[in-house]
């Protein structure tokens, strides 16, 4: 029981240090070019998205292997109904639904989640 229950931690722990990079590379990637924006931004999507997603897992509406199976966390722009929306979709290895989506607004207020991407 010992052994499973260190594969468990291992497992959360490699979770949270996916998520940690995506964090930091985003910031990288993301970060400011001199002007100062009030856009919501696709880190602030990220970290608003990782506190739902980590919400709905512990009140139990997805289930633990979203958690402990979590694959890929992506982050992408879309269009919707001619406004703005960033996209976070949270992929994990096995079962299905595969992909969970979370959508927010231009401004960062939450629009929605699914698990079609539509």
């Amino acid at each position: 029981m010992a052994y499973k229950h260190t594969f468990e931690t291992k497992k959360i722990l490699g979770i949270g240090l996916l998520i940690l990079v995506l964090i930091i590379s985003t910031t990288f990637a993301f970060g400011h070019s001199g002007k100062h924006s009030d856009k919501f931004t696709q880190l602030q999507a990220l970290q608003k998205a990782t506190k739902l997603f980590d919400q709905l897992v512990t009140k139990g509406k997805l289930d633990q292997s979203w958690e402990t199976g979590l694959e890929n966390v992506a982050i992408s722009k879309r269009q919707n109904k001619g406004k703005d929306e960033v996209l976070v979709s949270f992929q994990r290895k096995e079962g299905d639904p595969k992909t969970v989506f979370i959508y927010f607004n231009s401004d960062g207020n939450y629009a929605g989640s699914n698990f079609t991407g539509e």
